[in-house]
């Protein structure tokens, strides 16, 4: 996998995914990206910037869903230039792909889209490096095919991402074997701490979540050799718009890397 402008690629240390579940504006998406990156810096932590340009998988018709394509892909790149890291997006359809490749380093496709032959070659023909999320109903082994679709598609700089499994209705539970067994592909896997917490298609139609299991999820990641780790963090997850109920709250996010960093020492 190639990404441009990755940082510390040499330390040896797991890389990152983080930020905010969806932009909602500059100055927090520069504030987050500035305190994450110096974090990173300091820990010799790879790190990319996330934020969803738009969210298009909602509960609800009157859940947010952003704050308008260009406007937050603009963003996007601003982030990119100011601090010289790459950053990813999710997309949503097929011909976004091209759209979002012009502002961003990683294009990622949502989990439940990840059999959607379309957009994965879509976002294979941009050349620009594929994060697949492994659908939640799907076994670990079967996202090879998922991989192979971008790979046939010209297109080698792949990985895929754990988020957890269905369990029943309205919860998800992480099987760790997928970790190693994915990793067989030849591909880096990244394991989503947050998203493997939510809590799904509550009664009200906003999605839970069990933040105080993130540092879990995570150790426990780590131990078992994931490559990446894929976060989402906000300022004050009370008042985001989206994904509140289960991001790491920004101020705890240095002493948490910092014990994962221990634990890839350890486990290397």
């Amino acid at each position: 996998m190639d990404i441009k402008n990755l940082k510390h690629s040499e330390s040896g240390n797991f890389f990152l995914l983080a930020g905010p579940c969806v932009i909602e504006g500059e100055e927090m998406a520069m504030r987050v990206a500035e305190r994450i990156v110096s974090i990173t810096d300091k820990l010799k932590i790879p790190y990319v910037f996330k934020g969803s340009y738009r969210k298009a998988n909602r509960s609800r018709l009157d859940s947010f869903t952003g704050i308008g394509d260009e406007k937050a892909l603009k963003i996007l790149r601003k982030v990119h230039k100011t601090f010289a890291i790459p950053t990813v997006t999710d997309i949503h359809l097929p011909h976004e792909a091209a759209m979002a490749a012009e502002y961003v380093d990683v294009l990622q496709i949502p989990a439940f889209l990840c059999r959607q032959t379309d957009i994965l070659v879509a976002a294979a023909q941009t050349g620009k490096a594929v994060n697949i999320k492994k659908g939640q109903f799907l076994s670990p082994l079967s996202m090879q095919f998922a991989i192979d679709k971008v790979v046939e598609a010209g297109n080698p700089h792949v990985m895929v991402t754990e988020r957890g499994t269905t369990f029943g209705y309205q919860d998800l539970v992480v099987d760790y074997r997928g970790i190693p067994e994915m990793k067989t592909f030849g591909y880096p896997v990244v394991l989503d701490v947050t998203h493997s917490l939510q809590q799904p298609n509550q009664t009200a139609g906003v999605t839970g979540g069990m933040p105080q299991l993130i540092e879990t999820i995570a150790k426990a990641g780590i131990a078992v050799g994931a490559d990446g780790l894929f976060i989402e963090t906000h300022e004050n997850p009370a008042v985001a718009k989206s994904d509140g109920a289960n991001m790491l709250k920004l101020d705890l996010l240095e002493d948490l890397l910092i014990k994962l960093v221990r634990i890839r020492e350890a486990v290397s």
